[in-house]
């Protein structure tokens, strides 16, 4: 009964460290995560810049995982080269080992405070407040969780299972070197793993060598899991986290036969015994950088040909990286490009809709159905990733911003409806039956695409730039096309009455093209309603006070 009790207190101590690392992770990203991701990706212009950068998040994150997936999804952006890329992952390698350092020095008497001062934070009315004190909680909580560990470990000293069990590990290292390895990936932290062994040694029941081994098993762990996280993202991302779990492999597989011989040297030394796994751990992570450095080069070479490139695939999102919906600035831009690449593809279907038309070349039709099955699968990706981001809590300005995006993405969407339902099947009627608008019936419709075509370019440069004089521009442009319309349709019916045999052919079809550019211009002019309805210069009706 007894040790079921210490194995309940032992997981319950990690389980809280674990917690308290996540809070940390959480905290500092809300708190810092865009200054973090923009100091990581513009820090990378030189190897020491690099290196540094990896070192500092690592240190803010509380976890080189999370370093590692934010440096990959840069390289995949081509914000970071890859040789750069990997230096920031030994930096941050060394950020980790310096962190557990950091933890073993005896500070546990800070938990309270820590907690305290949290608490205090995140009451705080700012997000960077909240989150300062969300990282002060888990600091205090992973603190606490220390005192934890060494209360539970203390009566293992005496457990012959465990013994048993040691014996077992110290007798056959690469086993050892497996089960930590195996702990450090189901925990998602090396970190963790490290302050475990960290406890266990205090209890004097491992020998020099397995703490080393161990700690060995702990950094080859820790760099599966950005590989786990990255198998379905691009080649690029998925080369960094490789590399990175190459390069601690291959350190790991030259250390481990030599764990016995650094034990030796490592006991000759003025280091304290029971601060041997964080030395370990910091020792290997520095020899591990100073040999692997100069190398960076040839790895970054070698990756691709492990790594190849898969093929090139448009019909996916390129901007909506998940790990920034921490910092929901950066969120929302991410949006807001994958929105305007959006407005590109249906800017391509219009252009091919209307050289079809112009030319009578059904080829150009033949891409609009893909680009249409695009924008439907973006625009619902798009609005996936910023509910995500609202279950986080917006403030007012992002979460008004938040639905103009997936207004204007919901807008284009319909807009590419009409044009493969619409649009398509009545320049394909015009081109197969060889059908021929009158001139000035050719004429109207004509520049009505060219307006549509140009109303849509004004569209994305006010979705981005929010400009009321473009946004009342693009309002008054509305009133234009709809006059336009107006006077095509009479012209047309004029033309009937005359008896017209071009346009009695082409009536339907004519109508039909005029009735859907109109729509498609009601869409794109819905971009500017916000900005107009935030300078009170937009009214809810149309219709006029009647008169008594």
């Amino acid at each position: 009964m007894q040790s079921i009790a210490v194995m309940i207190n032992l997981f319950g101590a990690v389980a809280l460290l674990l917690f308290g690392l996540a809070q940390v992770k959480d905290g500092v990203s809300r708190a810092f995560g865009a200054r973090l991701r923009t100091g990581l990706a513009s820090g990378t212009r030189s190897g020491l810049r690099a290196f540094i950068s990896g070192f500092v998040a690592t240190v803010a994150l509380q976890s080189s995982t999370a370093t590692a997936l934010m440096v990959a999804s840069f390289v995949e952006r081509s914000l970071v080269q890859p040789r750069m890329a990997q230096i920031v992952l030994l930096g941050a390698n060394i950020g980790t080992a310096v962190t557990a350092w950091i933890v073993a020095t005896g500070i546990e008497w800070l938990s309270p405070l820590a907690i305290l001062m949290g608490i205090i934070l995140y009451r705080g009315a700012t997000s960077a407040r909240q989150g300062g004190g969300t990282a002060l909680i888990g600091i205090g909580l992973m603190l606490l969780s220390l005192h934890l560990l060494g209360n539970a470990t203390e009566p293992m000293r005496a457990s012959p299972a465990l013994a048993a069990f040691i014996r077992l590990l110290d007798n056959a290292w690469p086993v050892a070197l497996a089960f930590s390895a195996m702990l450090a990936f189901v925990s998602s932290s090396s970190l963790a793993v490290v302050v475990l062994i960290l406890s266990l040694a205090a209890t004097g029941i491992l020998s020099a060598g397995l703490i080393i081994v161990l700690v060995l098993g702990a950094n080859l762990g820790g760099a599966i899991a950005p590989v786990v996280a990255t198998l379905d993202g691009a080649a690029s991302a998925r080369r960094i986290t490789l590399g990175n779990l190459i390069v601690r492999t291959i350190g790991c597989l030259v250390a481990l036969p030599l764990a016995g011989y650094g034990a030796d040297l490592l006991g000759t030394l003025p280091l304290s015994p029971a601060k041997l796994p964080v030395e370990a751990h910091l020792i290997f992570n520095i020899l591990l950088a100073a040999v692997a450095w100069p190398l960076t080069g040839l790895l970054a070479a070698f990756m691709p040909r492990l790594v190849p490139d898969a093929p090139q695939q448009d019909n996916g999102p390129k901007y909506l990286d998940e790990q920034a919906l921490s910092a929901p600035v950066v969120a929302l831009a991410n949006a807001t490009r994958e929105v305007l690449g959006i407005g590109d593809l249906i800017e391509r279907m219009l252009t091919r809709a209307s050289d079809a038309f112009q030319q009578n070349d059904l080829t150009r039709l033949k891409t609009i159905p893909a680009l249409e099955k695009s924008v439907d699968g973006l625009q619902q990706e798009v609005k996936i990733y910023l509910s995500k981001l609202g279950r986080q809590g917006l403030d007012d300005d992002n979460g008004r911003r938040s639905i103009v995006i997936i207004d204007y993405a919901i807008n284009l969407e319909h807009i590419g409806d009409i044009i493969e339902k619409g649009l398509l099947e009545q320049v394909n009627k015009k081109v197969s039956l060889g059908l021929k608008f009158s001139e000035a019936g050719y004429l109207e419709l004509q520049t009505l695409f060219e307006m549509t075509i140009d109303n849509l370019r004004i569209a994305q440069t006010i979705f981005v730039t929010r400009d009321a004089d473009l946004a009342r521009q693009l309002m008054e442009v509305k009133v234009e096309v709809r006059l336009l319309e107006k006077q095509s349709s009479e012209r047309h019916f004029a033309r009937l009455r005359d008896g017209r045999t071009d346009s009695l052919q082409t009536s339907s079809l004519h109508l039909d093209i005029l009735r859907d550019l109109k729509r498609i211009n009601a869409h794109i002019v819905s971009v500017a309603h916000p900005i107009m309805d935030a300078s009170g210069l937009l009214i809810e009706s149309r219709l006029r006070t009647a008169v008594p």
